[in-house]
């Protein structure tokens, strides 16, 4: 079981989800995309329920305990890019770096999707609420086995409260740091002040977060990970934020780098590999006393092509292989005694499509438009939903018509989106606001000037590629030019973060699985709300009211007056349009059957889970 994480509580949201676009061209420089028949939609939306994808293996993890393994054998992976740094704060922001980080981390609680609670991890937790004063309390206990441990073979340190209590007060805390943690200390008081929740230390391996009124899912806000104390505050006292920001780079002996995880480092080649080891350490142990994961190695290459990566599996010289649409017929042809092709149901969150409307660019004619909510209505009805599913996707998808998951607890499948795929309605409501089409056919605005704008995206996905591309030929039928451009991913990043300066973008930024998901995004003081971020006060009436209904809504403990607090937030958002959701691809994933299947599971919550996979006997 992985340890969920929660958008508010993981800073890394931009690093970790699919920013994904294409490299280095304009519209002129693209291939159009193939005109579709409605009648080729349907073959191949047809094709995704049934084919290759019958050769394929459906197990998704109902809650089974794990079985005890054997220690042995070499798992060999691969990623597509460098960390830029093994340090937890830089791992924020870089989904490269975080993928190794978090082999090394720990969260406090884990939660079991299957029965919906959360349940101990490294530590264990009770909720104490004090009524009459409307606060209330969460006391986690450590587990009394855990430690910092190295493959230098320094001395193990103790993991102990002093390391979560000045994690969150001096990293998180530290608004120099710009952690996207810190917007989530703080809650909002019944007379709109903003208040931190504090923690306190009790003892060794005590320790309290104490919260200034009571919030509907305490464990939610204060589940989280931590670095040690040990080594991070030597180095803030030394050398201030960029003291810490400057240990361990990417330069330093990967064999020093503390974990309280599963995993340890022996071997970073830059542009090659990293190698780990088991963590002799680790405080998990199954009922034959081994800690997983059973593997006594990791070799993890470091490959950016994917076609390169797809080949080495087919090689046989990696355990596993994430399938693209186009993949799925060939290894599930070939799937004999080699491989297991595992399926996942549509992914709970997906891609979206948004419009930067922060007034920084108020001198520019895109800001004029995406301020407008027909503009970005108008923009829904262009999303041709069914031609992304068969095109890009080879029908293994499905529309993503809904803000909440399936899984969110106020998950309401009648409050869709009513901006679906209609052409003559978008030319409405682009007529609304002044837009029509001159005699050349191209759209202007009620000032003359031709509608043109830049679409970002990041070239590592030939998926969105094409979903790219897709879009810029459906907008053109209206007049509309859409400039696809690609950057670095890093510079997406900073534009999305720092800078502002992008036009409109495709990213993803995980799933609402919970409603107060998203504290740094949907909240118009987030400096993850895309559109427009860290506001002073909301810039429009509709955000100001999100603003209330997610406060509201996060210390409403009636379950009645919850529903009614998230139906109406889930209705004004995907009014609003202020992000346009695509599609929900399926997930495959192939993996080598040298390994026991008995602790594998895949889907499209907790993804694949093999920390417990151990060789066949």
């Amino acid at each position: 079981m992985k340890p969920f994480v929660a958008l508010s509580c993981n800073p890394a949201v931009v690093a970790l989800c699919a920013l994904c676009a294409l490299a280095g061209c304009a519209l002129a420089g693209c291939a159009r995309s193939p005109e579709m028949s409605l009648a080729d939609i349907e073959v191949l939306l047809a094709a995704g329920k049934g084919g290759p994808i019958e050769g394929t293996v459906y197990k998704p993890w109902r809650g089974e305990e794990f079985a005890p393994g054997t220690p042995g054998g070499v798992w060999n992976a691969s990623v597509a890019a460098d960390p830029k740094s093994f340090n937890l704060l830089v791992a924020e922001r870089d989904g490269a770096t975080k993928a190794v980080m978090d082999a090394f981390t720990e969260y406090l609680l884990d939660y079991d999707y299957v029965r919906k609670e959360f349940v101990p991890n490294c530590a264990s937790a009770e909720i104490i609420v004090n009524e009459a004063a409307g606060t209330l309390s969460v006391l986690y206990t450590l587990r009394d086995d855990l430690w910092w441990t190295a493959a230098d073979g320094s001395e193990p340190v103790k993991v102990t409260s002093d390391d979560v209590v000045f994690w969150y007060n001096e990293i998180e805390g530290d608004p120099e740091f710009k952690s996207s943690l810190y917007n989530a200390q703080f809650v909002t008081m019944p007379d709109g002040s903003q208040e931190r929740v504090q923690v306190r230390r009790l003892d060794d391996l005590r320790f309290v977060f104490d919260f200034p009124r009571i919030d509907a899912n305490p464990l939610l806000s204060s589940n989280r990970s931590f670095g040690p104390r040990y080594i991070y505050e030597k180095a803030k006292k030394e050398g201030g934020v960029q003291g810490v920001l400057d240990l361990f780079s990417v330069a330093s002996d990967p064999r020093s780098i503390p974990s309280v995880g599963m995993w340890l480092m022996t071997e970073y080649s830059p542009g090659q590999r990293m190698v780990f080891i088991r963590n002799p350490r680790y405080w998990k142990k199954d009922a034959n006393g081994s800690a997983p994961p059973y593997p006594e190695r990791r070799v993890v290459q470091i490959i950016p092509d994917e076609n390169t990566r797809f080949l080495l599996f087919k090689q046989g010289q990696q355990e596993t292989y994430r399938l693209r649409p186009e993949d799925l017929e060939e290894l599930t042809a070939n799937a004999q005694e080699d491989y297991t092709v595992f399926a996942a149901d549509g992914a709970l969150g997906a891609t979206f499509w948004s419009f930067n409307q922060n007034p920084k660019n108020k001198d520019s004619p895109f800001y004029e438009w995406f301020t407008k909510k027909e503009f970005r209505q108008a923009m829904s009805c262009l999303v041709n939903r069914d031609r992304l599913i068969a095109q890009t996707f080879r029908g293994l998808a499905e529309p993503k018509l809904t803000l909440f998951a399936e899984a969110n607890p106020f998950y309401n499948p009648e409050i869709t989106l009513q901006y679906r795929y209609d052409v003559a309605r978008a030319e409405e409501l682009l007529a609304f606001i002044g837009m029509r089409r001159d005699d050349k056919g191209v759209m202007r605005d009620d000032k003359g000037r031709a509608v043109e704008f830049d679409l970002t995206i990041s070239a590592d996905t030939a998926q969105l590629n094409d979903a790219a591309s897709i879009l810029a030929d459906d907008l053109s039928r209206v007049g509309i030019r859409l400039r696809i451009r690609a950057t670095d991913f890093q510079k997406v990043v900073e534009q999305l973060t720092a800078s502002w300066d992008w036009q409109s973008v495709i990213i993803g930024l995980g799933s609402n699985y919970w409603p107060t998901q998203g504290v740094n995004v949907w909240p118009s003081t987030g400096n993850l709300h895309l559109w427009y971020p860290l506001q002073e006060s909301p810039a429009t009436e509709w955000e100001a009211r999100i603003d209330y209904l997610y406060n509201e809504g996060s210390y409403t403990l009636d379950e009645q007056k919850s529903w009614e607090i998230w139906n109406e937030y889930q209705a004004i958002i995907l009014e609003q349009c202020p992000l346009i959701y695509l599609v929900r691809p399926r997930s495959f994933m192939a993996v080598r059957n040298r390994w026991d299947f008995t602790n594998v599971y895949f889907d499209n919550i907790g993804d694949l889970q093999i920390d417990h996979a151990f060789l066949r006997q």
